[in-house]
């Protein structure tokens, strides 16, 4: 069963630098961090699309987990896109992430760094590189934005789900 797993910063909430603007400013101003245009519909579509089979997987400290979980609420996010709270995996590095992914299964991850989009090499089958026009990572799909990155899932799941001839 396919099985999708998002990055949260500078995925789902967009970022002003080599990260969200969550890093460096107080939490009321990391509150009014913007969501990535077009993120909340395509992620909403996906979670159906996956029949719930979605996870948040970040990495970040304590401090930016609990602003990251907080900027969820205060956005709607769980409430626009029917993704279950529970879902949420949080991690300290980023190796870790293809840990997390090889845990639960993932057949798709969307993060926006490269050295996450290789290290799930062999572990992920479709590896989309967020917030890029192209990509050396072999094998993964470079997307610049959401409608892109929906596109490639939509049309490799629909690949993946079809009998075999």
């Amino acid at each position: 069963m396919e099985t999708i797993g998002i990055d949260i910063g500078r995925v789902l909430i967009a970022g002003d630098g080599p990260d969200t603007s969550f890093l460096g400013h107080d939490e009321e101003r990391a509150m009014r961090a913007p969501a990535m245009p077009h993120a909340f519909e395509a992620v909403a579509r996906l979670v159906r699309r996956f029949e719930g089979r979605a996870w948040l997987v970040s990495k970040c400290g304590a401090k930016i987990e609990a602003r990251s979980r907080r900027w969820l609420e205060l956005h709607g996010f769980f409430a626009a896109t029917g993704f279950d709270r529970a879902q949420l995996r949080f991690c300290r590095t980023r190796p870790e992430k293809a840990l997390i992914a090889r845990e639960l299964g993932l057949t798709c991850f969307v993060d926006d760094r490269r050295d996450v989009i290789l290290s799930m090499q062999g572990i992920v089958p479709l590896r989309v590189h967020f917030g890029v026009t192209t990509t050396d990572v072999a094998g993964a799909i470079a997307s610049p934005g959401w409608p892109e990155a929906e596109r490639a899932i939509t049309e490799w799941s629909d690949i993946a789900a079809a009998p075999p001839r």
